[in-house]
This record gives C-alpha cells, sequence and structure tokens, in this order.
C-alpha cells in the first residue's frame, strides 16, 4: 500500500509539473515578465494564495499601436492573474470599473480549477493614461486592450477561455466579442444593459411597470415627501458641504430623483428587512431610509470622482437614462434641470457628442452574428429595461432570474433555466462543467 500511495504521489506531481502548477510564484512571475508588453510583474498575497499584479503597455490609441516606440502615448493597464495550471480553463475577468484582484464569481467552482484572469478597465483605477485624454475612452480601443491580452496570454495558456463580468463588466464583455468574436470560447454577461440612445427612454418606460403598482406608488410618494420636507430631512443627514461641490442641496435632490433606479438595482433587497415610509412619517424614518439606498453619493465630490469615466462612456456611446421630474418639478429648488450629464469629467459636458453607431453595430452583432453567448438578468433590476433581446438567430441563451435584482446569478436561477445554462456551456467548452 505504501508503494501504491507512493506511486500515485509521483504521477501527482508529474501532473503539477506538466500543467505549471509546480511552478514557484518567482518563476511562474519571470515567465509572464518575459510576454510582450508586460512591463512589471509583482506577486501579492499571502504565501500558498499569491496571485500576480501585471503590469501591461498599451497604447491610448490603437489606431498608433507602437506603444514602445519613442514618442508614442501609451498607459500601464493592470492585469491579475491567479495561475492554475497553462492547460486549464481560464475565465476572463472583463471589469467595467477598476480592480484589485484576480476574481472568477460562480464560474470558478464550476470550472474546476480555473485560471483566473481579470482586467481592470481602461481609465479606471489605477489604469488611466497620463495625460487623460478623454477622446481615446472608447468601446472599441477597450476591446482592443482586451484582445492585445489575450492574444499575449494564449501564449502560455492553452485551455478554454471564458470571458465574464457584471453589469458595465459584463457591458464590456459583449462589447469584446463582437469586435473579437474568436478571442474566447463562451462568453457569459450578468446584468449588462445594452442601451441604444444616449438617453434611453425604454428605462423610464421600465420604472412605470418594474415591480408590483402598490411599491412603485409608495416611492413616488416617498420622492415627494423627501423633495417636500427637505428642510426638514436634509440636516438629519449631516452631509458634509465640503464633500459636495455641487451643493449639498443639489446633491439631495439628485439622490431623490436617484432613489428609485438605486431602489430596484440594489436597494429592493432592503424590503425585506424595513418598509419605504409613509410620506407623514418622522423625519428621521425619512432619512433614515434615503440613506440606506445611498444614491447620495453618487454626487458627492467622491462619487463623481469615481463615476466620472464611467458617465463619458455613457453619453458619448454606451447609452444612460435621464430623470421624467413630471411629478417633482414643481419641488425642485436646487435642481430645476436635472441632467446627468453634470456627472461628465470637468470640461466635457459641452463638448461631449454621441455616437449611436457603436451600440447600433453592438446590437445588429448580438442579434444576428454573436455565438456561445449567456446572457442573464434579473426581473425587478433596473438595468433589465434593457436587457437584450434574441430572436434566434445565435446559439446565445437568456435567463430572466425571477425576484432577483442585479444580484441576478445562475444559482439563482430555475432548475430549468440552469440545465439550459449547463447544456450550452458544456457543448460549446467541450467540457463537464460542475453543479451544484
Amino acid at each position: 500500500m505504501v508503494r501504491v500511495r507512493s506511486l500515485l504521489s509521483g504521477l501527482h506531481l508529474l501532473l503539477l509539473a506538466a500543467s505549471g502548477l509546480a511552478q514557484t510564484p518567482a518563476e511562474l512571475a519571470a515567465k509572464i515578465k518575459a510576454l510582450p508588453r508586460v512591463s512589471d510583474v509583482r506577486i501579492v498575497g499571502q504565501a500558498g494564495n499569491e496571485t500576480l499584479d501585471i503590469t501591461f503597455l498599451q497604447p491610448v490609441d490603437h489606431r498608433v499601436p507602437e506603444v514602445v516606440a519613442p514618442g508614442k502615448a501609451k498607459f500601464e493597464q493592470h492585469v491579475f492573474l491567479l495561475h492554475t495550471g497553462f492547460d486549464k480553463p481560464v475565465i476572463l475577468g472583463t471589469e467595467g470599473y477598476s480592480a484589485s484582484r484576480p476574481v472568477g464569481g460562480e464560474l470558478r467552482r464550476m470550472l474546476g480549477t480555473p485560471n483566473l484572469l481579470t482586467v481592470e478597465h481602461r481609465y479606471f483605477g489605477r489604469s488611466i493614461p497620463n495625460p487623460c485624454v478623454w477622446p481615446q475612452l472608447t468601446v472599441k480601443n477597450a476591446a482592443d486592450d482586451l484582445h492585445e491580452i489575450v492574444k499575449t496570454f494564449k501564449k502560455l495558456y492553452t485551455g478554454k477561455w471564458v470571458s465574464t463580468g457584471a453589469s458595465k463588466g459584463g457591458q464590456t464583455a459583449l462589447y469584446f466579442k463582437c469586435y473579437y468574436p474568436n478571442d474566447v470560447d463562451a462568453t457569459v454577461a450578468y446584468v449588462a444593459p445594452i442601451n441604444l440612445h444616449q438617453e434611453d427612454p425604454r428605462i423610464n418606460l421600465w420604472m412605470e411597470t418594474v415591480g408590483d403598482e402598490t411599491t412603485r406608488i409608495k416611492i413616488k410618494d416617498f420622492q415627494i415627501a423627501l423633495l417636500k420636507r427637505e428642510d426638514e430631512v436634509l440636516p438629519l443627514l449631516k452631509a458634509d458641504p465640503k464633500q459636495y461641490s455641487m451643493g449639498v442641496a443639489k446633491a439631495y435632490e439628485y439622490g431623490v430623483l436617484e432613489y428609485p433606479y438605486a431602489y430596484w438595482q440594489y436597494g429592493s433587497n432592503n424590503v425585506r428587512d424595513y418598509s419605504i415610509p409613509l410620506p407623514d412619517a418622522p423625519a428621521q424614518e425619512l432619512a433614515d431610509a434615503y440613506k440606506r439606498v445611498n444614491a447620495m453619493y453618487y454626487y458627492s465630490d467622491a462619487g463623481i470622482k469615481q463615476f466620472e469615466a464611467f458617465q463619458y462612456q455613457a453619453f458619448t456611446e454606451v447609452g444612460y437614462y435621464n430623470y421624467d421630474i413630471t411629478d417633482f418639478k414643481p419641488y425642485l429648488k436646487a435642481n430645476p434641470n436635472p441632467t446627468n450629464m453634470d456627472l461628465c469629467p470637468p470640461g466635457t459636458k459641452d463638448k461631449i457628442v454621441y455616437n449611436p453607431a457603436t451600440m447600433a453595430f453592438v446590437f445588429h452583432c448580438l442579434q444576428y452574428e454573436a455565438q456561445n453567448v449567456v446572457f442573464i438578468y434579473g426581473e425587478t433590476d433596473a438595468w433589465s429595461a434593457t436587457q437584450m433581446h434574441l430572436i434566434g438567430r445565435t446559439n446565445a441563451v437568456k435567463i430572466v432570474v425571477k425576484g432577483a435584482w442585479h444580484n441576478a446569478s445562475v444559482r439563482l436561477a430555475a432548475p430549468e433555466q440552469k440545465d439550459q445554462f449547463f447544456a450550452a456551456m458544456e457543448k460549446w467548452l467541450g467540457m463537464k462543467l460542475v453543479r451544484d
């Protein structure tokens, strides 16, 4: 028996070595550092649980791709790697914002022991060009970023590739699929809207029917009460004027208008523990309910800075929404003409021109051409207003998870939806997935 165990142990070590698992983090880092365009690799994390923080050189404008040539505008894009084996599947995490570590979500368990390669989106986190040239923040440039990374890492990683992201990260995965349809074997996009206008009217139409009528009425009455009783409620929030360059009152009113969108996207989960106050409730109850959704943060200096690149993308290419103020206009004292373009980077608001061709291309591609894609949406998510509509021209799968919001996942799906997901993914990847 000892001899058998010894032989099995030896075989296991040979398999680990063959797949790259037996390398030390330093050896792996050296191998990654030797790849084209990789300028730096840092080992982070505790011993035995190390990941790599990789700096990847990218052109600011991919139409001028010579990133190593003197005088060419370039920036450092951060990529995060958890390595399990060069022949193992790779989950390509297409972040829509900043990133700080490799993530795989629920797909990580399904794919067994995959490699995780997470890419921070250009113009977010530490992946911001200097100088920051806003017109180069385009859907195509971001897709080109991912293409260069995948092309480079495929020199080492030979397993199946699955791109995935949630919300704006899901959008990023879908845009990448449209521009580079053969770079990955499958794409799983969670709660990813496909907007078709700079301010897509479908979103406000959705807000008129989402959920149940009783809740929608309560929300609108609550909003009106917040505006009518602003002088009572606003002081209870203890907002620091130094953190709101646009003014605390204006930010407060923006937050009131944003409330139902944030409620249905994220805050609806709070209904399990809290109810929406009646209009004549004590001012403190109104303030507490308003704070729970935290919509006012987006209009603070910190919130605006955090999401300014997103807002630029929204109003130049990927679309967003504005507020229907019909029922609120009499009560908007500090913010009579609201527009989310106020949140765009300083100096860009009056220069922004929306390019409808980008999303027209994406929409057509997803309906008629993109294969091996799973779309996952939440039944009551605000962003399901502009969910992708399939017409049967591709093999794509769409799952709308009943009762879910922006937390929609395969795990929360109905049994028949899970069966549909696993059957499609196993066919596309040519491998068995791990189920619950």
